[in-house]
């Protein structure tokens, strides 16, 4: 279990997270901080903190790893602010199935500045105190900002007025009752290829639909992988209602483009199998419905928005489907690109 303990500069999560190893037994202390000069030493540029990839990559890998030899609940005290970050590093987490608690420490920005104005993180060294004290009110707006996703994702905890170890025992209480846990930790199963389908659904204008995960960086196209037994196109159907909340009939799916997606670090590759769902009218818009917890949003996009809503590889296919769709012929592809297709005539 990792229980993510996020917050502005000064809001105590270091502090707050030394109690809490006194209070859970088996539990390990993890600061990404740590990780900054390990990347400066390899060569790598920045200063380590969430706007590094490596960074990112790195305290996933990390805490993934100190999960599995624990026997308690690994506590990771670090500020995470953008959305998309925090979909890339809780997803990694969660296509491990390892559990993960998000815990927000808010005291009031009054309170906040404050503590950053009395803070003395380097005891002795007045010029580099003085440097972080500076680096952390710059900041301040930054969370200040990101507060509102936050508290819709995370358990808030007004620590203004605790100590560090009421803090601990307020943080532990929602670890018992399970109240700050993500909903979209789950496990995905295995590390061998797999199959899945992914449905295309216009409006009257047609742009497509695409959908914002939780647990990814980038937007997607409704659906997801084949379960075992299942057939591609009855996968789709069944996305397509867990997602969007559309009963859709298998007859109703035009197979568009079938893309071979090479495997990437701990990602799947596989058959991309991807379907055209038809327009949906104003009355079916309206019936739209996300689930709780794995789908933030949903959005008929144009072709340019697409572009930078999908990861290229994405991007590529969904092109090669509309293609597809445009000219009635279906389309196979391996990593998003064309690759051969018909018969060759005989010699």
């Amino acid at each position: 279990m990792i229980v993510w303990v996020n917050g502005a500069f000064g809001a105590g999560k270091t502090s707050a997270c030394r109690e809490l190893v006194r209070l859970l037994p088996g539990s390990l202390l993890f600061d990404p901080d740590t990780l900054g000069p390990v990347l400066r030493a390899a060569g790598a540029t920045g200063d380590g903190f969430p706007e590094s990839a490596a960074w990112r990559r790195l305290t996933a890998e990390s805490a993934a790893a100190l999960a599995a030899e624990a026997d308690g609940p690994v506590l990771v005290p670090a500020t995470l602010l953008r959305q998309e970050h925090r979909d890339e590093i809780f997803g990694s987490l969660a296509g491990r199935g390892i559990p993960v608690h998000h815990v927000v420490l808010d005291p009031v920005e009054t309170i906040l500045r404050a503590r950053i104005a009395t803070r003395e993180d380097v005891p002795g060294d007045p010029e580099a105190t003085a440097a972080l004290r500076r680096r952390a009110r710059e900041a301040l707006p930054a969370y200040l900002t990101a507060r509102g996703w936050l508290a819709a994702d995370a358990r808030m905890v007004d620590n203004g007025v605790l100590t560090p170890r009421q803090t601990a025992e307020r943080v532990a209480d929602l670890l018992r009752t399970g109240a700050a846990r993500c909903p979209i930790v789950r496990s995905e199963g295995g590390d061998g290829d797999t199959v899945a389908a992914a449905v295309l659904l216009f409006d009257d204008r047609d742009r497509v639909l695409l959908v914002d995960p939780s647990y990814k960086p980038h937007w997607e196209f409704p659906g997801g992988v084949v379960e075992s037994g299942e057939s591609p196109t009855a996968a789709g159907v069944r996305e397509v209602a867990e997602e969007l909340g559309l009963r859709l009939r298998p007859e109703e799916l035009r197979l568009l483009a079938v893309d071979w997606e090479p495997g990437a670090g701990r990602g799947r590759g596989g058959l991309r199998l991807v379907y055209d769902g038809g327009r949906l009218g104003p009355s079916q818009v309206l019936r739209l419905r996300l689930p709780a917890g794995e789908l933030r949003d949903w959005h008929f996009a144009t072709l340019r928005e697409a572009a930078e809503m999908l990861p290229a590889g994405r991007m590529r296919r969904l092109a090669a489907a509309l293609e597809a769709r445009a000219v009635g012929e279906l389309r196979y592809l391996e990593g998003g690109r064309p690759a051969a297709t018909g018969v060759a005539p005989a010699r």
